[in-house]
């Protein structure tokens, strides 16, 4: 089909409430626009191992996914375990990003995560939140391997200090992005949600104007603009943060107000 389209969806906030909800309504239109033959897939920066039981809750199997915020693209494989096998993996050597950040967040928690997905972490990190398989270490064992990404949380920190000590850091040699909480994502240098989408969109040959992002986070930032910049459309959540809203094309609904749903019933 020559319209055919590439509709990319954030999960937190997106297509998932924050208490892990999905609802009927988006499910509904996920599922029109999968039978209609578009693609359907989720950009996220969730672990591999945490996006993909939102696959199977979504009953889609797309060609590709985004994990890691673009640190880690996925393949479908239906011989792979998972149903899916790393495509394309972007790391970095975390060491002078953990050691220049620490003197300005003394008390902020730290994890790495390697390319199967394994985080190894020192401090405290909510439940659930590093993904299948974690392991505790001391701060220096941190810098051993290449990371696809660091995550910085420090919950004692209003969002402002958390954003003013960010700025401090000057992190010139790798991409972040600040979540909604005082948690930081670092990323390989120039790696973000929208340049993993690009090599899929090329992949599959979809015209840019045909593609639809949609996400509420300061990480959906690059890959909301990736799709105004191609001549597509970049949807915000009602509840993203002005500069996420500044980057998109249109507003939506919130998400508990089924603002995803009310999104796809336009494409």
């Amino acid at each position: 089909m020559t319209d055919r389209k590439l509709i990319a969806l954030d999960i937190d906030g997106t297509v998932l409430h924050e208490d892990g909800t999905l609802p009927d309504a988006a499910l509904e239109q996920v599922h029109r626009l999968r039978d209609a033959g578009h693609e359907v897939m989720l950009a996220t920066g969730r672990s591999v191992a945490m996006t993909l039981p939102v696959l199977d809750r979504l009953d889609i199997t797309p060609a590709y996914v985004v994990a890691s915020n673009g640190a880690i693209l996925l393949k479908r494989d239906p011989d792979a375990p998972t149903g899916y096998r790393r495509h394309h993996v972007e790391t970095f050597d975390p060491t002078a990003v953990l050691t220049s950040i620490r003197p300005h967040l003394t008390h902020a928690n730290y994890a790495v995560e390697d390319e199967t997905g394994v985080y190894r972490y020192t401090g405290w990190f909510p439940d659930g939140a590093l993904g299948a398989v974690s392991h505790e270490v001391p701060f220096e064992q941190l810098c051993r391997e290449p990371a696809t990404r660091v995550v910085v949380i420090s919950p004692g920190h209003a969002m402002e200090e958390f954003l003013a000590a960010v700025e401090l850091m000057g992190l010139h040699q790798v991409s972040y992005n600040v979540g909604w909480t005082a948690w930081l994502d670092i990323a390989p240098d120039g790696v973000n949600k929208s340049t993993a989408l690009e090599r899929v969109r090329d992949a599959l040959g979809i015209a840019g104007e045909h593609v639809v992002t949609v996400g509420d986070g300061r990480n959906d930032i690059e890959m909301l603009g990736w799709a105004v910049a191609h001549g597509g459309r970049g949807i915000a959540m009602g509840q993203a943060p002005a500069e996420v809203v500044a980057a998109a094309s249109e507003v939506t609904a919130r998400d508990t107000e089924d603002g995803l749903a009310q999104a796809l019933a336009t494409v």
